[in-house]
């Protein structure tokens, strides 16, 4: 039998996949993969950011980024203006259509991960919560 930690790890990751090859789906109604929707998501609710910025928000790999920009730009869904401040950055700004498009794809996406999550009880739901925050904390060096 193998240890409770090594359980919860599966599941963890179980719970994390089946999460996203349902969103997935979504995405791909909208010919997006979840990279561009994650770029886009923060861009939609946080504004305009640098690259880099945006890479740490949606905690992408560096090799991904320069590709998923590109794909989105081309498409329209966001453009790069030139950082006023420093002009090695630009920063990444979302455009209407793709505000258009994310204001359609995130209240879906949303919606079918509450879905994914009735069966537990609002207290499960928030203790949850307060496990994995106190968790990432601790892996983060942020003891309360």
């Amino acid at each position: 039998m193998a240890k409770t930690e090594l359980k919860i790890l599966i599941g963890l990751h179980r719970a994390v996949n089946y999460i996203d090859r349902q969103s997935t789906k979504i995405f791909s109604e909208y010919n997006l993969t979840m990279g561009q929707f994650a770029v886009l998501e923060a861009l939609y609710h946080k504004g305009d950011m640098t690259i880099g910025q945006v890479q740490e928000k949606i905690l992408s790999s560096s090799g991904t980024i320069p590709l998923i920009i590109n794909n989105l730009e081309k498409r329209g869904y966001l453009i790069r203006k030139a950082d006023s401040k420093d002009k090695r950055r630009c920063i990444l700004h979302i455009t209407a259509q793709g505000q258009e498009l994310i204001g359609q794809v995130y209240p879906r996406n949303e919606a079918r991960i509450i879905e994914l999550m009735t069966h537990w009880t609002d207290e499960e739901k928030e203790q949850l919560a307060i496990l994995l925050k106190k968790f990432g904390d601790e892996m983060n060096g942020e003891k309360d």
